[in-house]
């Protein structure tokens, strides 16, 4: 079957962001021996642990130049060789400096992955089943961090050189992830509109669907003409609308407080009188929470649609973040009160966005100018990201709890709004339908 194929390069692609999540999360295993180790003050040892964070948001922001000029396959190639080398080289780094350039080039794979690993799956998969291909580059974070938790966990307490270890097997997965990378073929949309490699292209797009293909390109050629070619990203008023789309969703994903509550899960627990094994506990059921709806997301995502996902997201996570900062404001704890509800705020964020924002980004921008979209979204997120990791808990010891949650639900009322007013719905049509379409104006 000519989709097995598809399915295969969708997997391929999605291992960068397996990887992702496997390089974002290892640290947390090996920090404190790091610390040790090198002597560490408080001040550079967050400045250890932030710095892979630091090159995410310059991989993410850089992203789409090399995804343009070398194209979708090479910078996925370049990425693992980054996860590579950042792997072996945080393992055997024999000082502190090596460690924190070593940490910072997997810190560029991981933005650059998150800019050019959706935008290749999208541009490969047919319509109606990209939503959920490209939300498998999601999944695979979330099952990277997992997978790095489980590591970490096992490898624990073997010796002196466990950290070495932990951080030196992300290198397996890279290897993998670097030889079936070289298999997959170039985008048959950057190979139209970047190289006008039509023949190249043709062939690409009948292992895609031998029944469409000269209609496909023909679309793919007019939407050449219709993005304004030749136009960067913010010289047309064309791009303006998609633009905005990125930058709310990638906006709304990280306001809504998901780095701060998987960042600082134990903390939160603590601060409604959990003890800390019972707060380690209950940061686990975060992760099994989020890898689980992250999976039934997939599963939905094109049957349902990317706006109706948001919808039901928006709504579960502005009652969840109510029923949370009402807690805090009235110490109505309740034992497991506060970790049940930030389990369900999970599943509703993981269900909606977690799932929708790498597929919609990938989708509203045209072809022409689609590797700089994916960055601006991407950066975007990242940058948000950083922002609220950093200042979340001075925000939570200056304001409390219950204004610290009030004002994240109060963003999620906002997205909703935009969910309503603003959002289109993607599901089932072409990439260059949907070009034509928000050019227009049209919603649905």
């Amino acid at each position: 079957m000519k989709n097995n194929r598809i399915l295969f390069w969708s997997i391929t692609v999605a291992l960068g962001g397996f990887l992702f999540g496997f390089d974002t999360a290892v640290i947390s295993g090996a920090e404190q021996y790091i610390q040790k180790i090198w002597g560490l003050n408080s001040v550079q040892h967050g400045f250890t642990v932030s710095i892979a964070l630091i090159g995410t948001v310059i991989g993410a922001l850089f992203g789409g130049i090399p995804s343009d000029r070398i194209g979708r396959k090479m910078t996925l190639f370049w990425i693992a060789v980054l996860y590579l080398i950042s792997a072996l080289g945080s393992a055997f780094s024999t000082n502190w400096y090596l460690f924190m350039v070593f940490r910072f080039l997997g810190g560029l794979g991981v933005g650059a992955s998150s800019v050019a690993a959706p935008m290749y799956i999208s541009e490969i998969s047919p319509a109606n089943k990209r939503g959920q291909l490209v939300a498998m580059f999601q999944f695979n974070v979330v099952f990277g961090i997992v997978i790095a938790y489980i590591s970490n966990y096992f490898i624990a307490g073997t010796g002196p050189n466990a950290w070495r270890w932990m951080l030196g097997v992300e290198a397996v997965p890279a290897i993998v992830f670097l030889s079936l990378v070289l298999k997959i073929p170039r985008s048959p949309r950057w190979l139209i509109l970047k190289r006008n490699l039509v023949e190249e292209a043709r062939a690409v797009l009948e292992l895609i669907n031998p029944a469409n293909v000269e209609e496909t390109l023909r679309n793919i050629q007019q939407s050449k003409h219709e993005g304004n070619s030749g136009s960067g990203l913010f010289k047309s008023k064309i791009y303006r609308l998609p633009i905005l789309l990125a930058f709310l969703i990638a906006f709304f994903n990280q306001v809504s407080g998901i780095n701060a509550i998987i960042y600082y899960a134990p903390r939160i627990f603590e601060m409604t009188g959990l003890g800390e094994s019972s707060a380690l506990l209950s940061t686990a059921g975060i992760g099994i929470v989020n890898f689980i709806f992250t999976l039934l997301a997939m599963r939905f995502i094109d049957q349902f649609g990317r706006r109706k996902l948001m919808l039901i997201g928006s709504i579960g996570l502005i009652i969840t973040l109510g029923l949370v900062s009402r807690a805090f404001y009235t110490e109505s704890f309740g034992g497991m009160a506060v970790p049940i509800f930030l389990f369900i705020y999970i599943a509703f964020f993981a269900f909606s966005q977690g799932a929708v924002i790498w597929v919609f980004i990938s989708e509203v921008f045209p072809n022409e100018v689609r590797a700089g979209g994916q960055a601006l979204g991407s950066f975007t997120h990242w940058f948000m990201a950083a922002l609220i990791a950093f200042s979340f808990p001075a925000i939570t010891e200056k304001l409390g709890g219950g204004t610290t949650f009030l004002i994240f639900a109060i963003m999620m009322v906002l997205q909703l709004l935009f969910v309503l007013r603003l959002m289109p719905e993607t599901k089932g049509k072409s990439l260059e339908k949907i070009q034509s379409e928000i050019s227009k104006g049209k919603k649905e």
